[in-house]
């Protein structure tokens, strides 16, 4: 993968597959993923906004689903996008940290939300996490 996450095929809805070499990277790719893939684009030169998240879930693959969740909420709220996100603390069942984005001004496919269907959170023998994620559109 020379992006940090793929799109897989899917005949109704957004699904992607993302990788990372440990989890806050995952959670990061996972992220950006799902902006990218949905071609949402920032406003050039506006400025940068931090948006603090503490979340905590029942499991790793309900934490992810969650913080998706919240970053598609605060787009939607804010009218911003967030490619980034400074990790202050993830655990298998926690995560605080910053998502960092800029003024949303346009995107090419409107998420309506992240679901279970479809979902794995995997790390395979040689460490590498790997997540595929189905977005309703």
């Amino acid at each position: 993968m020379s992006r940090p996450y793929e799109i897989l095929e899917h005949t109704a809805d957004l699904k992607i597959r993302v990788q990372g070499k440990t989890l806050p990277e995952l959670f990061a790719n996972a992220l950006k993923g799902m902006f990218q893939a949905a071609h949402y684009q920032a406003e050039k030169n506006s400025p940068l906004n931090k948006r603090k998240i503490i979340l905590s879930s029942f499991n790793l693959p309900s934490l992810l689903v969650d913080f998706l969740s919240e970053a598609l909420y605060l787009s939607e709220t804010h009218k911003e996008v967030y490619p980034e996100i400074e990790i202050k603390s993830l655990t298998e069942k926690k995560l605080t940290g910053n998502l960092i984005g800029q003024k949303l001004a346009k995107m090419g496919v409107h998420l309506k939300a992240v679901t279970y269907h479809d979902l794995s959170v995997v790390q395979d023998k040689n460490g590498l996490w790997q997540a595929t994620l189905l977005f309703d559109i």
